[in-house]
Parts: C-alpha cells; sequence; structure tokens
C-alpha cells in the first residue's frame, strides 16, 4: 500500500488537490515534550481551514458528504496525485450511493442559486435587465452549469481542477493584494501631508521618518528553514537543550496533527518566534499586515526549498534531505520586507490614477443616484399634490350634494347611509 494511503480521506484530499490547505492561519505551537499521554489528534475533529475561495463553503460541504461514502474514501485512499488531478477519479462518482447523490444534487442547486443570486445582485447594480443565469453563469468554473440540477463526474473534476488552480494562484494573488495595501497606504500618507502647512508636514514627515528608524532597528532575523533559525525554536518554543537538536524529533514535535507531513499551517508556525523579532501588535510602527505577508514569504522560500514533488506538503524524507544542504547549514543572510521596495514612483502614480479614475466613476454614479432621488421625489410631490386637489374637490362636492339635500355618497357613488321614510 502506498504511503499516503495511511492518511485519513480528507488529509489525502487535502494533500494531492490542496483544497483545503491553510493559507491564512496559524496554530498555536504545541510543546510534545512537557505533555504527557500525548494523543494522536483525529483529523476527522479539526476544523478545516478558510481556503478563501468565493466558493470554499461549496468546496467543504462536497468533501464532507464524499467522506460517507465507503466506496469513494477506499478509491481515493488508493488513488495518487495524477488519478485525481487529471480526473480519473471523478469518475467514480458514478458508483456512489444514491443517498450520497441525492445530497451531492441538493448542494449543487444551492450553490447554482447562490451564484444566481451573486450575478442578479451585481447586475441590478449596473441597472441591468433580462438577465440570462445561464449564459452567465459560464464565468464560474468550478461548476458544471450546463446541468444545474445534477451533481455529475464532470462537477467533481471541475472543482477539483478549479480548486488546484485557484490555490495554485492564491500566494500570487495575495503579494499582488498586498502591493495595493502598500501603495495605498503610502498615496493617503502623501495626501494627508497635502492638507498641513509647512510646519506640520514637516513635523509629519520627521515622525514618518522616525518610525521607519525604529521598526528596522531589530534583532537580526533568522534564514528561514536554517539550522540557526530551526535550533531557536527547539530551544525557546519547546524548551529544549539545543545541543540535543535532531531533525527528526524536530519533524515530529511539530507535526501537529500526527499525519506525517507538515503542511503549510504547521511551517507557518514555525516562523512565530522570527516575526516576533522585527514586529509587535503594541508599538505603533510595526504593520500587522506587512507581519502576515512576512510569514507568507517565510512559508514560500522553505516549501520552494524543501517540497520537492511539490504537493504543498513536507515529509519526512523530504525534511531530513534539507537539513543536508549546505543552505541549512551556511545559509545567506534573511532580507526582511523593511528592506526592500514594494513598488516603484512609477507604479504608484499609475495606481493614483487608477484610483482617480474609480473616485470618477463613483462620483458620477453617485451623482446619477442623486438626481434620480430628486427625481423620484419631483413625482412624489407630484402625485401627493394631485391627490390633495382630488380630495378638495371630493370634499367640495359633497358640500354641494349636502347645500342641495342630497345624501352624501362613498368612492363609488353608493349611499353613506339611507334616509328615513
Amino acid at each position: 500500500m502506498r504511503q499516503r494511503t495511511v492518511i485519513s480521506l480528507q488529509s489525502c484530499f487535502l494533500l494531492v488537490t490542496c483544497l483545503l490547505t491553510a493559507l491564512e492561519a496559524v496554530p498555536i505551537d504545541i510543546d510534545k515534550t512537557k505533555v504527557k499521554n500525548t494523543e494522536p489528534v483525529d483529523s476527522a475533529k479539526l476544523e478545516p481551514p478558510d481556503t478563501g475561495l468565493y466558493y470554499d463553503e461549496y468546496l467543504k460541504q462536497v468533501i464532507d458528504v464524499l467522506e460517507t461514502d465507503n466506496h469513494f474514501r477506499e478509491k481515493l485512499q488508493k488513488a495518487d496525485i495524477e488519478e485525481i488531478k487529471s480526473g480519473r477519479l471523478s469518475k467514480e462518482l458514478d458508483f456512489v450511493s444514491h443517498r450520497v447523490r441525492t445530497k451531492l444534487d441538493e448542494m449543487k442547486r444551492q450553490e447554482v442559486g447562490r451564484l444566481r443570486m451573486l450575478i442578479k445582485a451585481k447586475l441590478d447594480s449596473l441597472q441591468d435587465v433580462g438577465i440570462d443565469h445561464q449564459a452567465l453563469l459560464k464565468q464560474f468554473d468550478h461548476i458544471n452549469h450546463m446541468n444545474p440540477d445534477k451533481f455529475e463526474s464532470t462537477d467533481l473534476d471541475m472543482l477539483i481542477k478549479a480548486a488546484t488552480s485557484d490555490l495554485e494562484h492564491y500566494d500570487k494573488t495575495r503579494h499582488e493584494e498586498f502591493k495595493k495595501y502598500e501603495m495605498l497606504k503610502e498615496h493617503e500618507r502623501r495626501e494627508y501631508l497635502k492638507t498641513l502647512n509647512e510646519e506640520k508636514r514637516k513635523e509629519e514627515e520627521s515622525k514618518y521618518e522616525e518610525m521607519k528608524k525604529k521598526h528596522e532597528n531589530h534583532p537580526k532575523v533568522n534564514h528561514p528553514g536554517s539550522k540557526d533559525q530551526l535550533k531557536e525554536v527547539w530551544e525557546e518554543a519547546d524548551g529544549l537543550d539545543p545541543n540535543d537538536f535532531d531533525p527528526k524529533t524536530f519533524f515530529n514535535l511539530h507535526d501537529v496533527n500526527n499525519d506525517g507531513f507538515l503542511d503549510e499551517q504547521e511551517l507557518e508556525a514555525l516562523f512565530t518566534k522570527e516575526l516576533e523579532k522585527v514586529y509587535d501588535p503594541k508599538n505603533e510602527e510595526d504593520d500587522m499586515i506587512e507581519m502576515e505577508e512576512e510569514r507568507l514569504r517565510m512559508r514560500e522560500h522553505v516549501m520552494n526549498e524543501v517540497d520537492a514533488n511539490k504537493d504543498r506538503l513536507v515529509t519526512l524524507e523530504e525534511f531530513l534531505k534539507a537539513t543536508e544542504k549546505k543552505e541549512f547549514l551556511e545559509p545567506d543572510s534573511w532580507e526582511t520586507l523593511d528592506q526592500q521596495q514594494f513598488f516603484t514612483e512609477e507604479e504608484l502614480k499609475e495606481y493614483e490614477n487608477h484610483i482617480s479614475l474609480q473616485e470618477d466613476e463613483l462620483k458620477k454614479r453617485a451623482d446619477e443616484l442623486h438626481q434620480q432621488k430628486e427625481e423620484l421625489q419631483r413625482q412624489h410631490d407630484q402625485l401627493q399634490a394631485q391627490k390633495m386637489e382630488y380630495h378638495q374637490a371630493v370634499q367640495q362636492m359633497e358640500q354641494k350634494k349636502l347645500q342641495q339635500g342630497i345624501s352624501p355618497s362613498g368612492p363609488t357613488g353608493e349611499l353613506k347611509f339611507q334616509p328615513h321614510v
């Protein structure tokens, strides 16, 4: 039996498709040397992390339901990466129980309904009419829009491929978002300076430079994944003698869920000590968003160096091989974010132009909405005036009838009361 068949269904599914790779949360370090009678963690009780995908909930629901089918569970445990990513495993969906298929059908209908609501909300904001939901569903590549009522093998194949592709590009997307964040921060700083007089502006500039220097004045950061960095975790987090450092023991200590792999969550937890050298949430000069970007960069670097088969998981064998490399013993110095330039002046100018265009568009839209509001108010006032005129006319008619000795009538002409005989 292959090495990975010993992993639970969910862990295996995470391994080969990267569907629920940890991209945000960082687990708490567990000092296993100080805990007696340590029990293996039941992976079924672990809450899957949020993937950050817009169809995350649907993805988790599909996995949960497939876990309940014994046939599919068995096939998945025996499958290798290529069988799953190529779509061959998806054909096994034809053999799952009727109960599972019915549940998957129901979930797909709910997902299609959710996507249609998103489309409608977007188009409503643009005031479009005549929505062709079927055509617009084509933009979602994690679901087969041709059959909105049935979950088929094509759906599972598309879901796996979409999630795999999206998560492969997720880190890149996060880097791009971080770059935008830094440009926006600088843009807002410069715009604020424009509102100040010369004296205040100089004070703010001086304060800004002082905070930069204060942030940059931190202890040396060890190269992520190097022997020095891991030994520091071994000593300070695990409470062990640095002279007794053993890579295999270290691996087992930090394989928190005991599945035989270091996943991205477990790797990122190893960098907490290094990040604490640079960032403190109590310090005004330390940006916690930058800290998470630094954590991401460290994890990416270690994965690129250690993860030989690029499955986003580190095996014990891969880990031990990495400790034999020269880079592990004699690494280059690690450049933190404060030593790097995130963008050029040209990029910032282009970004500011983009912001300006967005602001103009929003202002235009706001003006249009204001005009629509005024028009609606005018129509409302006009209707109210017409209503008042109508009531006044009715009252005048009723008064004339009373003067002429005619009984008042209702709106349709019926008598409101019968005269006494």
